[in-house]
């Protein structure tokens, strides 16, 4: 199994261990990382090599935001990284008690990239069709992406669990 964490973060699979399928062929990413297990899937294929199943957890889907949403997290975290990753992560754990979770050294591209990509829909479909299982979890209690949009999107390409009381990082308490 390989697992991709979200932005600012790292080692936190552990809060998924009651989603995660234990197998060399799964691929995994929460949030930021969900983008680059995608990626990584799409490259292995590439090169031939066997995914089974593609498990995307509170994957990061702000294509719905407008420039200015989008402008003004860039201004945020560069006028103080350390104020906005803690914001951040407050708002991935809420409503619920935070967890603890290892950050990591993280850079303005990332970010960016977050918060300008566009899943690819015939990416998705394609994976699909090659027979990788798919599937994306999402909280409805999610304060960082649009739960309800995301589902709407990966629901023709996926198996979508929606976590009605679930926060970012499919917490229910």
């Amino acid at each position: 199994m390989k697992f991709f964490s979200g932005f600012s973060l790292q080692n936190e699979s552990y809060l998924f261990e009651n989603y995660i399928k234990k197998s060399d062929y799964n691929v995994c990413g929460f949030s930021y990382g969900a983008i680059k297990a995608l990626e990584y899937v799409k490259k292995e294929l590439e090169n031939g090599v066997r995914v089974d199943t593609l498990q995307l957890f509170s994957p990061a889907f702000f294509q719905s935001k407008d420039t200015k949403f989008k402008r003004l997290q860039l201004m945020a975290y560069r006028k103080n990284e350390d104020v906005y990753l803690n914001q951040f992560l407050n708002s991935c754990f809420y409503p619920y008690g935070k967890k603890i979770v290892e950050r990591s050294i993280t850079v303005i591209d990332e970010l960016e990239e977050l918060l300008n990509y566009k899943w690819d829909i015939e990416l998705l479909k394609n994976l699909s069709d090659k027979g990788i299982d798919i599937e994306v979890y999402l909280g409805g209690e999610d304060s960082i992406v649009d739960a309800e949009e995301a589902k709407e999107l990966f629901k023709d390409v996926a198996t979508v669990t929606y976590i009605k009381e679930a926060n970012h990082f499919l917490q229910l308490n």
